[in-house]
């Protein structure tokens, strides 16, 4: 919270508080921006400044109902409105989805609905549109929720499957575990805090394994990171790890779905609760835009993942799988 002189009547000074998250403090241009909970960004100019101090965030409370699961078909919207492809074009009601080859899920036809055209033709479709993109053609296969006979369709033409598991927990019970309090996760053995920011800065973006050294996948990246209806990123740093953050998080929030990825950790730093701590920071300020939910997409073979998923009380609903067409 920040307190500020906003004014001066009848010779006493007026002040203002501001309660929200610091998500940049800009010392050449003297100017302090805070989001608050209503997500709008507010510049303010350091000085104006009088006071400021931390104000943990309110402890979610463990009968806090979570949302049901809807069905697949619309839980996949929700998490494509959580991570947008930078190109997309609607083929009756699937999508094709284009970011220069960066993830799966940004480079992948949606399949929910009828696409308007026989399936072996709207397959036709979908290759030659990835094709004329230098990109592999996947196809996103949901079920139930894809087109009738889309499965069939697929494995005629050989085309080859990755599972992923769709997880969803109550936010309450990852925000506020048992004998939680303000600041890190119960469990963690380091002293560290969590910082929340509304950008991916290059501290940030330096523990993100997924980019590489292609400036279009980077840039793809950037946007597909950012997009979503309410975008947070969280950072933990330490001592003993100088050169950049020890563990990242991102998290997009959407109604009352909390959608979580990107949960890096640094080797040196692994098994002392850093990526809990993360989300459990994450999944507060998710509730205090009014989420109750929390979901996530990984990998099925992602055993390192699955384990950590599951000590947070997450629970698969269901799978979905990338089916990749042969190149024609």
């Amino acid at each position: 919270m920040t307190r500020r002189v906003v004014g001066l009547v009848d010779g006493r000074l007026q002040f203002g508080d501001t309660l929200g998250v610091l998500t940049s403090w800009d010392l050449d241009a003297g100017v302090l921006t805070v989001v608050g909970r209503s997500g709008e960004a507010v510049e303010l100019p350091e000085g104006e400044l009088v006071a400021g101090k931390t104000v943990p965030p309110a402890p979610l409370r463990r009968s806090l109902a979570a949302p049901e699961v809807p069905a697949p078909a619309e839980m996949q919207r929700i998490a494509a409105r959580g991570w947008n492809a930078l190109e997309q074009e609607a083929l009756g009601g699937w999508v094709l989805r284009a970011s220069s080859g960066f993830t799966r899920r940004g480079n992948s036809t949606q399949t929910l609905g009828d696409p308007g055209l026989p399936v072996e033709e709207a397959l036709d479709r979908v290759q030659d549109w990835y094709a004329a993109r230098g990109l592999p053609a996947f196809i996103e296969l949901t079920s139930p929720g894809s087109t009738p006979g889309l499965a069939a369709a697929l494995a005629a033409r050989g085309a080859q499957e990755a599972a992923t598991f769709v997880r969803t927990a109550p936010l309450a019970r990852l925000a506020a575990p048992a004998g939680a309090n303000a600041g890190p996760r119960a469990g963690t053995d380091v002293g560290a805090d969590v910082r929340l920011s509304r950008t991916a800065d290059e501290a940030w973006m330096s523990r993100y394994q997924r980019v590489g050294d292609d400036a279009a996948k980077a840039a793809a990246a950037r946007a597909l990171l950012h997009s979503g209806p309410s975008v947070w990123f969280a950072s933990v740093t330490l001592p003993e790890v100088p050169d950049g953050p020890a563990a990242i998080a991102r998290c997009v929030v959407d109604g009352v779905w909390a959608g979580f990825g990107a949960v890096e950790v640094v080797p040196q730093a692994r098994r002392r609760g850093l990526a809990g701590a993360l989300m459990a920071t994450l999944a507060s300020r998710a509730a205090e835009e009014g989420a109750s939910g929390a979901y996530l997409q990984v990998e099925a073979d992602n055993t390192v993942a699955l384990a950590l998923y599951d000590k947070l009380g997450f629970d698969t609903s269901y799978r979905y799988s990338y089916a990749r067409l042969p190149t024609v």
